[in-house]
């Protein structure tokens, strides 16, 4: 009896050692496909520059960088200066807004939530709008819209919360009721705006990487890496929560402290990402289903892969929005167009576990 115990603790181990290495290689060959995915792209425009020359560029700015002025200026000016920081927001965003998509996903408990549930994107337009209608209010539009996003998932948050606890669907309700006002605001401001801003704040809510420079990659990379490999690094604890606040308990979780913490720093990383590139819809709904299917429930996989799968679906959706006409299309219609059959076919493909 013994051995065979001894034997089925081995298979055991041995199948549990191959599944994780097989999710391990996905998020290899994921990340591999992300940075090629990200060269390629710089390549690619209505200037088009060789990979062997976008590499010579990069290389030389990072390891040589006294010897910059001896590179094409021309070529150097729209690797450098345009494309590359353009890719490293691209891919930011896209790890930002995948995970946490995955985070309040599992927080509440629905695969139906996304970044936007609380009210972000509708505060960061308010936001928005509110700098470009009035300019003299704050001292940049992504400041406004960084500042009313985290205003409105504190006022839902307020809202919810009862007697020290914060009910799910409370907290969801009163994240449409505040996202409604300030879309009601967003109304307002487009209705006391002439023709210019009027386009501004309508092309901003469409969202685009086509004022991405270096300040901005500065400001958001930094923030969205840290919060995200702090949600990364308590990815079991959210595996606990998914299970639900008494289970939690019981494990020995306080649900309202860490769902507390995943909040605040999917926010965080929504916030800075919305602020920098506008409104970008279907990523934060989108990639952390793929990521479940093809990893599974464990978010201790689902949160890397989705973020990988993140990076590289802005990247695919961003070189379409620059290269498929003349004139750039808006990130958003772009991860919408693609986005709505992917969900169709996860629809269709779930019908009997929906339906019955």
């Amino acid at each position: 009896m013994e051995e065979v115990s001894t034997e089925v603790k081995i298979s055991t181990h041995t199948t549990l050692d191959f599944f994780e290495g097989r999710k391990l290689c996905i998020m290899f060959f994921l990340a591999v496909v992300m940075v090629a995915g990200g060269m390629v792209t710089i390549c690619l425009g209505t200037y088009q520059i060789s990979i062997v020359e976008v590499y010579s560029i990069i290389a030389t700015h990072l390891f040589s960088p006294d010897i910059v002025d001896s590179l094409d200026k021309l070529k150097n000016t729209i690797v450098w200066n345009i494309r590359f920081p353009r890719v490293i927001m691209a891919i930011t965003v896209g790890i930002g807004l995948s995970v946490a998509g995955a985070i309040y996903q599992g927080c509440f408990r629905n695969p139906l939530v996304e970044p936007y549930i609380l009210g972000v994107s509708s505060g960061a337009a308010f936001g928005a709008a509110l700098g470009i209608v009035y300019p003299h209010i704050f001292f940049s539009i992504q400041l406004g819209a960084f500042l009313f996003a985290l205003l409105s998932v504190f006022l839902a948050y307020t809202l919810a919360r009862s007697r020290g606890q914060t009910p799910v669907v409370t907290l969801v309700l009163a994240g449409i009721i505040i996202g409604s006002i300030f879309s009601a605001f967003v109304s307002i401001m487009k209705y006391l705006s002439n023709d210019t801003q009027l386009r501004e704040i309508v092309f901003w809510m469409m969202g685009g990487f086509y004022y991405t420079q270096w300040d901005d990659v500065r400001l958001t990379v930094p923030v969205v890496l840290i919060s995200v490999a702090i949600m990364w690094f308590f990815g079991w604890k959210l595996n606990v929560l998914s299970m639900g606040d008494e289970e939690a308990r019981a494990l020995g979780v306080n649900p309202e402290i860490f769902k507390f913490i995943f909040i605040v720093l999917a926010t965080l990383v929504t916030a800075v990402c919305v602020s920098s590139v506008g409104i970008v819809a279907w990523v934060g709904l989108m990639m952390p289903h793929a990521a479940r299917l093809i990893q599974g429930p464990d978010n201790r996989f689902v949160i890397p892969t989705a973020a990988l799968m993140g990076g590289v679906y802005i990247i695919f959706c961003d070189t379409l929005a620059r290269t498929l006409t003349s004139a750039e299309i808006p990130i958003g219609i772009v991860t919408a167009i693609v986005g709505a059959p992917y969900l169709l076919y996860l629809l269709r493909s779930k019908e009997k576990e929906i339906f019955g």
